[in-house]
């Protein structure tokens, strides 16, 4: 399992891209229930990675849909989230003001937002699903497929020291900074999302690879 998944699956989740709407959800929280929340959505994001990779293929068996063919859809959906992130906005969705206002009334409640919104489907949604499929598939041998896991403990941790100093890296950055650094992990992502529709269409028409 090379690097390419790693950087594929940080480009994707970007908790960095994610901070502003860790700020807001978690306005009004104390210390500790701020930190609650970190724990609860890096570990969540991990379960996420984790379940997708051991599971995913099987879950594609079971409804009959061949790996080519969610190559193509995966890639798709790739593609559409770095056109989001390359418009500022979070790869795995566009927030509505009503998800907004919900996140907040959570909060104030003093209600777990960790799990949703944050962690599904702001930082491991339906893209993120599909990536780690894809990259499961090419895994051919236990130590493989574990380090695909491992790399779930790695995108946690990223998420874990984002969130955790959130409100230093927004006065750092500034909401500039964070979308020029949003837009460019989109450009990465575009063209790995290209990668995976090619070898997706190449499986389904074994003709375009000659």
């Amino acid at each position: 399992m090379d690097f390419k998944a790693l950087v594929t699956l940080l480009a994707i989740v970007n908790p960095l891209a994610i901070v502003p709407f860790f700020i807001h959800y978690t306005q009004g929280l104390s210390s500790a229930q701020r930190q609650h929340t970190v724990l609860i959505s890096s570990f969540t994001c991990f379960l996420v990675i984790a379940v997708s990779a051991l599971a995913g293929l099987h879950i594609l068996a079971f409804f009959g849909i061949s790996l080519a063919s969610f190559q193509v859809g995966g890639g798709m959906l790739l593609l559409t989230s770095a056109l989001n992130m390359l418009n500022a906005q979070p790869a795995e969705a566009k927030t509505t003001s009503h998800e907004l206002e919900d996140g907040a009334e959570k909060a104030a409640m003093g209600a777990s937002i960790a799990v949703v919104p944050l962690t599904i489907p702001l930082l491991t949604g339906p893209a993120t699903m599909s990536t780690v499929v894809i990259y499961a598939e090419k895994a051919k041998t236990l130590l493989q497929l574990g380090t695909l896991v491992g790399y779930g403990v790695v995108i946690a941790l990223a998420t874990a020291v984002c969130f955790s100093l959130a409100e230093p890296i927004a006065r750092v950055l500034g909401k500039t900074g964070i979308n020029v650094m949003t837009r460019l992990m989109g450009l990465i992502l575009a063209a790995l999302a290209v990668e995976v529709m090619s070898d997706g269409l190449t499986k389904l028409f074994p003709a375009l690879g000659h």
